[in-house]
């Protein structure tokens, strides 16, 4: 038998999300959206099939609260992760892009379907830079590592219409 649930089952606890599906992957895309990391905060395990970010994600999922409450937005350090990755590809981010220290600005996260559940996870930066990542399936995690901080900017990310 299963007890019901509480009002406190809903505090706000850090994200740990896990994509299976393509369209679970639409799900972490939203969550991602507008993340900054740095191009050094990047890496490739090839030895353990596993292509890992640490992003600084926005948190959109309390854009309203904090938006309602009157206080600053917020954002967050997560780690997304792509496992059974089998190549790592760039496009339109030179090298000293990669190996510097140079901020990027995450637009979307996609994957795009090829045969028998395999395919390419695709990350797109501000600028037209991309990074596509190679899987034998889709197993992408999203997890928050910090506690929530004020956004420097103090606005929360805009896109024209």
């Amino acid at each position: 038998m299963t007890d019901d649930a509480r009002f406190e089952d809903a505090a706000e606890r850090p994200l740990r999300l896990k994509a299976e599906t393509a369209e679970d992957v639409t799900v972490l895309a939203a969550l991602v959206q507008d993340a900054i990391l740095s191009s050094t905060e990047m890496k490739w395990e090839k030895g353990h099939r596993r292509f890992v970010c640490l992003l600084n994600r926005f948190r959109w999922e309390d854009k309203v609260a904090a938006k309602t409450r009157g206080r600053g937005f917020e954002r967050v350090r997560a780690v997304l992760s792509i496992g059974d990755a089998l190549a790592v590809r760039q496009q339109g981010l030179d090298r000293s892009v990669l190996d510097g220290d140079t901020v990027l600005s995450l637009l979307t996260l996609a994957f795009e379907p090829g045969e028998d559940g395999a395919g390419r996870v695709v990350l797109t930066f501000a600028g037209d830079g991309a990074v596509a990542v190679e899987v034998e399936a889709v197993n992408l995690v999203l997890q928050d590592v910090t506690r929530p901080y004020l956004a420097p900017s103090g606005r929360a990310p805009s896109h024209p219409d």
